[in-house]
C-alpha cells in the first residue's frame, strides 16, 4: 500500500515539526547566555544516540536480509512504539521553566528575522545527503563485495558516533563559545564536511545514487574510507546543529517558538528539495551543490554571529 507509506511520512513530519519546535522552546526557556551552548550540545549528543542504537539493531538483525519477515516487522513495530510511548511519558516529568537572564540575551525584532534565514536554509540541505543519499551510494558500490548492504548499518553507526562525540565535546565547551564565538566550531564542521565530500568523491562511483554500478573511481573503493567519511559527516553535522540551536536560543529568548518553527520549516523545505534532486543527479553534481551551499551557509552564519557578538558586547537587547 504505497499510499500508506506516504501518509505515514506526512504524519511523521507533522509530529516532528511539533516536537522540534517544542524542544527548541523548552531548551531556550531553561537556559541562559552561559548555558545555552552547553545545553544544546548535551541535547544533541543524547538525541544522536538513536543513530547508534538503531543502526546496531539494523546491522545485526537485518544484515544480509533481502526481505523483512512478519515476525521481524512485528518486533520492530513494538519496539519503536514502546520507545515513542516512553518518550511521551517522559514529558510528564520535565521541570517547569526557570527564569533566564534575558537582559543579557540578544532579542531580534520580527522585522529582522527574514534576514537571518539564509544560513539555516543552506546548511540544512546537507541533512538529506547523509541521512538518505550516502547510504544508498554505499549499498550500490559492488566493489565493497557482500558487505555492501551491511555497510549501511555500520555507516549509520559511525555517523551517530560523530554526532555524539561532537555534541558532547561542544556541550563541554559551551562556556567558551560566548567568549570566542561560535564561528570556530562552525568552521570546524565545515572543514569536516569538505574532507568527507572529498573522500566520497574519490571513493564512491558517480552513478551510485541511482543504481548499482561498478564504474571507475579515483581510488580503489575502501570500506574504511567510506566509514570514516560517515564519521566526518556526523561530526560536521553536530558542529552545525549545536551552534544553530545555540544561536537561535540566544537571539530569540522571548520568541523562541516562532524562531524554531521557522527553522524547522526552512530546513524541511531544503531537505525535501534535496531528496527530490537526489534521484536525478549523479553523485559528483550533488557533492558540488553541497560544497557550494556549505560554503555559503558557513559564511552567512559567521556574518550573523559577528553581528550578534557585537550587539552582545555592546549590551544591546535588540538589533
Amino acid at each position: 500500500m504505497v499510499w500508506a507509506l506516504y501518509l505515514g511520512s506526512v504524519l511523521v513530519g507533522i509530529g516532528a515539526a511539533i516536537l522540534w519546535t517544542a524542544q527548541g522552546n523548552f531548551l531556550t526557556i531553561n537556559s541562559d547566555s552561559d548555558t545555552v551552548s552547553r545545553n544544546s550540545g548535551i541535547f544533541w549528543a543524547l538525541l544522536q544516540c538513536s543513530l547508534l542504537f538503531g543502526n546496531i539493531y539494523s546491522y545485526f538483525v537485518l544484515k544480509g536480509s533481502t526481505d523483512i519477515t512478519d515476525d521481524e516487522r512485528t518486533k520492530l513495530f513494538i519496539g519503536l512504539s514502546g520507545a515513542a510511548l516512553l518518550g511521551v511519558l517522559c514529558f510528564l516529568f520535565l521541570r517547569k521553566p526557570v527564569s533566564t537572564d534575558t537582559e543579557n540575551l540578544v532579542n531580534l525584532s520580527p522585522s529582522d528575522q527574514s534576514e537571518r534565514e539564509s544560513p539555516l536554509q543552506t546548511i540544512s540541505i546537507e541533512l538529506t545527503f547523509f541521512s538518505g543519499v550516502y547510504g544508498t551510494c554505499i549499498s550500490n558500490t559492488p566493489q565493497f563485495g557482500d558487505n555492501a548492504k551491511g555497510l549501511i548499518g555500520i555507516s549509520g553507526m559511525f555517523i551517530g558516533v560523530g554526532e555524539i562525540l561532537g555534541g558532547a565535546a561542544f556541550g563541554l565547551m559551551g562556556k567558551r563559545t560566548n567568549k570566542y564565538g561560535r564561528d570556530p566550531i562552525v568552521l570546524l564542521g565545515y572543514l569536516a564536511h569538505m574532507a568527507a565530500f572529498f573522500l566520497i568523491f574519490m571513493n564512491i562511483p558517480n552513478g551510485s545514487p541511482q543504481d548499482n554500478t561498478d564504474s571507475a573511481t579515483y581510488m580503489t573503493p575502501s570500506q574504511y574510507v567510506a566509514v570514516f567519511s560517515s564519521f566526518l559527516l556526523g561530526f560536521g553535522d553536530s558542529s552545525f546543529n549545536t551552534q544553530l540551536y545555540s544561536i537561535l536560543g540566544f537571539m530569540f529568548p522571548e520568541d523562541s517558538s516562532p524562531a524554531f518553527a521557522l527553522f524547522k520549516f526552512v530546513q524541511s523545505i531544503a531537505a525535501a528539495a534535496a531528496f527530490y534532486y537526489s534521484e536525478a543527479l549523479l553523485l559528483y553534481y550533488q557533492l558540488l551543490i553541497l560544497t557550494v551551499l556549505g560554503a555559503i551557509g558557513t559564511l552567512a552564519f559567521c556574518v550573523v554571529e559577528w553581528g550578534v557578538s557585537r550587539a552582545y558586547r555592546m549590551g544591546y537587547q535588540s538589533i
